[in-house]
């Protein structure tokens, strides 16, 4: 029974989210290219955590975690950021290269959150498998880190379409994986620093709470410029 409740309050966040998204596309895809979307982001979560895992011992011996902010940056980006966001950025590609439903602005964004909230939902089970506080931990990872994956998959969707539909310029395709990447190693930067300094975790919590704000503020505002480019 303790099993399913944390199912259950892993997936809700995700599920919601994409719904949202979901919703709000005028021509929506086939379930089918949809669910394979969602299961290619639960399909990269093992490959994931075992770079993570090869990368963290790289950078800090087997066994061992980082014991400074400059430790903490460098796992938020290098265990955390780059693989995930790598991760996701070529499965969607896999998905999208030769899809003939990929027609619209806003698709890129559909598909990127399918991606992104498969992988977030998994995520978020073994976080809050087997501890006992699972339902506090549960409501913390509701409330930032599923949407903060849903942001990163925006963000990475926007650029996918904007360089394939309006200018395939070398911006636009270098800001596919790099804009998502700052966002997420911002993100675990800042949530990660109260492992080695409790003061200044304290002040990033707040700037975090900030850039998760702003985050949410930004991918909404691109999610809804697609939109509106397909009702022109």
């Amino acid at each position: 029974m303790n099993t399913l409740l944390i199912f259950i309050a892993a997936i809700l966040p995700a599920l919601a989210l994409w719904l949202y998204v979901w919703k709000k596309d005028t021509q929506p895809e086939p379930a089918s290219q949809l669910i394979k979307a969602i299961l290619w982001g639960v399909a990269i979560c093992i490959p994931v955590a075992f770079t993570e895992q090869w990368v963290q011992t790289m950078l800090f011996g087997a066994g061992g975690s980082p014991t400074s902010l400059f430790g903490t940056t460098a796992e938020a980006f290098f265990v955390a950021a780059i693989p995930e966001e790598t991760a996701k950025l070529f499965v969607l590609w896999l998905i999208l290269r030769k899809n003939p439903y990929f027609d619209e602005h806003y698709d890129g964004i559909v598909y990127a959150v399918c991606v992104g909230l498969g992988f977030a939902a998994v995520e978020n089970f073994f976080y809050l498998y087997g501890q006992e506080n699972w339902l506090g931990t549960a409501i913390g990872r509701a409330l930032l880190s599923v949407p903060g994956h849903y942001a990163f998959a925006v963000l990475m969707g926007y650029y996918y379409s904007l360089y394939h539909f309006v200018e395939r310029s070398a911006k636009n395709a270098v800001s596919i994986l790099l804009v998502p990447v700052m966002a997420h190693g911002v993100y675990d930067a800042l949530a990660l620093s109260g492992s080695v300094n409790p003061l200044i975790g304290g002040i990033s919590f707040s700037v975090l709470i900030y850039f998760c704000i702003k985050m949410q503020k930004e991918a909404q505002r691109k999610l809804i410029s697609m939109v509106e480019r397909d009702r022109k």
